[in-house]
């Protein structure tokens, strides 16, 4: 791995990848099949993924016609890391043990383990047969969905394909690792101006936002749209808010504190919303919810906005703020949700939905073209990396607990074959055009 690691430090021209050994096995962030019950009985919140992440030594499988090896250089943790690591809403053994019986080639996930992340940049080692566009030595950064494309269903949208599923969620050799195993059609070129950790952190969460705000898909952004964010420094939500702002949209940026409010304002985001300090409680109990509370942000929003409702809700914390998104909606309106980080059994009054005209969109992931249109418009420097921190992949379970108990800004990155940050820029000057927003997260 060391011979790996310094060709890609070296900047090795790219023909001497093909003749670099692969290692028989490598380092890879784990969970393990005979310990889906270690939380049981435990509420989410004390779910604590620094018990259940393990780093292994693991063996590197064949590669599959169509797929390709990478050398991963960085990753980054994304909700569903918390979810597979405390085996919420399902234990993600289920997934590759489906995948498992699908075909030969997929019987290699269905292991006792699970090499879990979504995310990788790195460099390609091996392509598999059938594997054209990419050749070792590429640098690259991975999007996460993986698709077979048997089915006629996913030739006009491909998230629509009937054998979607998320790498390193819903099937294994993920990107929490210093090797991944991904399909070709999952590469993208790695932004030249970015660092490996910076490169690897927008892969789920860009795609998903521009998939969910901006494509035909979602919502449709367009100009002048009031676009109410919830999250809006989080990992998702802070992708989001570049796109209303680039966009030339009208966003109102929902953050819990006054620091993550200043962070929205440098992005351009001038009407925030402090729900710590407005202490809006939309829920009464367990099982009632607080209209009078809905109203009271449908209050504060019209006043930020001059008298306007939101043309569109980009949702995603699910159980806790969903009866209030439907509501604060203007007639007519779209409420687009993913995720549902706070609960995924969400509740509204139907009649601010059906008597209001309003709809509501649900968003996920997003198809290659989409992904690779959002990786575009990163790698012009027009939407940027919201990295905050970056842990080695020793302490990943540290770096999932932090993203699980909301204790981070934009998106924290784990270092794999990477020996320290700050590597892998390979267009300097572009990047100093950018350095401030860039640097906008890191010195959160």
């Amino acid at each position: 791995m060391d011979r790996i690691r310094d060709a890609i430090l070296n900047d090795a021209p790219p023909e001497d990848f093909a003749s670099l050994a692969v290692p028989e096995s490598y380092r890879a962030v784990t969970i393990h099949k005979d310990e889906q019950e270690m939380f049981a009985g435990l509420p989410s919140r004390e779910k604590d993924p620094r018990r259940s992440l393990h780093l292994d030594e693991v063996p590197v499988p064949e590669l599959a016609p169509g797929e390709a090896l990478i050398a991963v250089m960085a990753s980054s943790i994304n909700y569903n890391t918390v979810w597979s690591s405390i085996f919420e809403p399902v234990s993600t053994f289920g997934f590759l043990d489906r995948y498992g019986r699908t075909h030969a080639d997929a019987k290699r996930h269905d292991l006792p383990y699970h090499v879990i992340g979504s995310d990788a940049s790195g460099v390609v080692l091996r392509v598999g047969p059938g594997v054209n566009a990419w050749k070792p030595g590429d640098t690259v950064v991975a999007h996460c969905l993986s698709v077979e494309l048997e089915s006629p269903a996913g030739h006009n949208d491909t998230m629509m394909d009937p054998e979607q599923r998320i790498w390193g969620f819903e099937t294994n050799f993920g990107g929490l690792a210093e090797l991944a195993i991904v399909k070709s059609n999952q590469l993208m070129p790695k932004p030249a101006h970015l660092t490996w950790e910076e490169a690897a952190s927008p892969g789920l969460v860009n795609s998903t936002a521009y998939r969910q705000l901006v494509s035909r898909n979602g919502a449709g952004m367009k100009q002048g749209d009031v676009v109410l964010v919830w999250g809006a420094s989080g990992g998702l939500g802070s992708y989001a808010t570049q796109y209303a702002v680039n966009g030339g949209a009208i966003p109102v940026c929902v953050v819990s504190s006054p620091e993550k409010a200043e962070l929205v304002r440098s992005m351009g985001a001038d009407l925030v919303i402090d729900r710590s300090a407005e202490g809006y409680r939309f829920w009464k109990d367990e099982h009632t919810q607080d209209p009078k509370e809905w109203q009271r942000l449908g209050k504060k929003i019209r006043e930020l906005t001059g008298g306007d409702d939101p043309d569109i809700v980009f949702e995603h914390p699910g159980r806790e703020t969903f009866g209030a998104s439907v509501y604060v909606a203007r007639k007519g309106g779209t409420i687009v949700t993913c995720a549902s980080t706070s609960g995924f059994m969400h509740e509204y009054d139907n009649r601010y939905l059906w008597m209001n005209l309003k709809r509501i969109v649900g968003s996920h992931f997003a198809n290659y073209r989409e992904a690779s249109e959002a990786n575009r418009l990163v790698a012009r420097g027009m939407i940027h990396p919201t990295l905050s921190k970056a842990f080695p992949l020793e302490e990943a379970g540290q770096a999932a607990y932090e993203v699980h108990r909301n204790a981070h800004q934009g998106k924290v990155g784990v270092l794999a074959l990477a020996p320290e940050e700050g590597l892998g820029v390979r267009d300097p000057e572009f990047r100093a055009r950018f350095e401030t927003q860039i640097n906008r997260f890191r010195n959160t």
